[in-house]
């Protein structure tokens, strides 16, 4: 007991330890408060602003338009494949060799137009030999005749038997069916004679030659002599869906004459414009789709047999519609909506209901009237309620033209400097700043 009370050393280090951490640790807590309240007080001072929105934050840089009033087709888009109306391979009807071809690849063509001709000299000998034994048969006939004349007479007499005279009839009769026959062999002979010169059937332009000069052709030849295909006019094939047929029927139906255009792979460029012919008389049960023709005279050439185009059909107009930019659509927790520009440099939320797209237009059912200015460009940071400054779409095409003209206070809605307080101060010519 004694021995604990003089030796010190032992027990009175520890609660000097101990009151050396406390210090720290309450040293720590203030400097964590006074932090704590020097970041409270900042943001009090200086309350944070939403991006792009409230209406204390800067103006928002936007680009408007004003909302219009007009026409607006309802169209109805597809693919489809052009498709001549007559496609014709030239073949021979006879055999022989072809002496004569009267066109160049790629040529236009007439209906009668000389295309190709083959040896005729066989047939030739053939339709005089046909033409002399028709000469024969009718001197045959015409002698028949006056004998059967002279009987005749004679009979009326007695002077001759029945027998004979009937004998008489029938030969005239054959010898008719004779001269018929050789007639007709005559005809067929003139024909073949004609086949010799191959002529075009239609208006349209030869392909690639099939057969070479001095070759002996038949009917049988499967490639034929070369291809004339119509390009004006032309059509295009192409498939829409079932549920579309009724209201393109009705249209139809109606006498309406239904324009169509045909536009490149891309969609951008119009090749030609036509319009609706007919459709299908049945559905294709694999795809739920009908085949529709189009026509299009093609008078400069930009359609093609087999070439792949994208169909737009005006299957209706919408008059005095109120129309807006697609840019200006904007979908979120609203639904479909638009920030509209009031007067005072504000846009305000604006939910709309839309009807047709007709290119870069679309319908307004309900929501806006026409002459409503709504943006169309700048509107990723916009709320309801945002200060903005309007800006030209040429602006948009130019920022940094816009960011001079903002700084030096030209542009619309900008404030000058000097009235802002926060551009440089003019100086007077003796150095006093004003």
């Amino acid at each position: 007991m004694d021995q604990h009370i003089k030796d010190p050393s032992i027990i009175a280090p520890e609660p000097v330890r101990r009151t050396s951490r406390g210090r720290g640790i309450l040293t720590g807590c203030l400097v964590l408060a006074v932090l704590a309240g020097i970041v409270w007080w900042t943001r009090q001072q200086s309350p944070p602003q939403q991006a792009g929105g409230g209406r204390n934050a800067a103006p928002m840089s936007i680009v408007p338009e004003t909302v219009g009033k007009g026409d607006i087709g309802v169209s109805l888009n597809a693919l489809g494949t052009v498709t001549s109306l007559a496609t014709v391979t030239i073949r021979s009807q006879i055999s022989g060799y072809l002496m004569k071809i009267d066109f160049k690849e790629g040529d236009e063509v007439k209906k009668g137009d000389l295309i190709a001709e083959i040896d005729s000299r066989p047939y030739e000998a053939t339709l005089a030999q046909a033409k002399g034994t028709l000469a024969r048969d009718e001197a045959q006939l015409k002698g028949a005749q006056v004998d059967l004349t002279r009987y005749q007479n004679l009979a009326t007499q007695n002077a001759v038997p029945h027998q004979t005279l009937d004998t008489q009839v029938a030969l005239v009769a054959q010898y008719q069916g004779t001269v018929e026959a050789d007639r007709a062999s005559v005809k067929s002979a003139e024909v073949n004679l004609q086949y010799c010169h191959i002529v075009s059937p239609i208006n349209g332009r030869v392909g690639l030659r099939q057969v070479d000069l001095g070759n002996y052709v038949t009917p049988g030849d499967t490639n034929g002599l070369v291809v004339i295909t119509q390009l004006e006019p032309i059509s295009v094939l192409f498939t829409l869906p079932e549920d579309n047929l009724q209201a393109v029927a009705k249209r139809l139906k109606e006498g309406a004459k239904l324009p169509t255009a045909a536009y490149d792979r891309s969609g951008a460029n119009k090749l030609a414009e036509g319009s609706l012919q007919t459709f299908d008389s049945q559905i294709d049960a694999t795809t739920g789709t009908i085949k529709l023709r189009a026509q299009f005279e093609n008078d400069k050439r930009t359609l093609y047999p087999n070439q792949f185009v994208n169909i737009r059909l005006l299957l209706d107009t919408h008059k005095d519609a109120t129309t807006m930019p697609t840019a200006g659509i904007q979908r979120g927790v609203p639904g479909t909506f638009v920030y509209l520009v009031n007067a005072d440099s504000t846009v305000s939320v604006r939910p709309v209901k839309l009807g047709v797209t007709d290119g870069d237009r679309v319908e307004v059912l309900t929501g806006l009237v026409p002459g409503d200015h709504i943006v169309i460009d700048g509107a990723d940071k916009l709320r309801e309620g945002a200060k903005v400054i309007v800006r030209s779409a040429t602006d948009t095409a130019n920022p940094v033209g816009t960011a001079k003209g903002a700084a030096t206070g030209d542009s619309k809605g900008g404030a000058e400097p000097d009235k802002a307080g926060g551009g440089h101060r003019k100086r007077s010519e003796d150095g006093q700043t004003k």
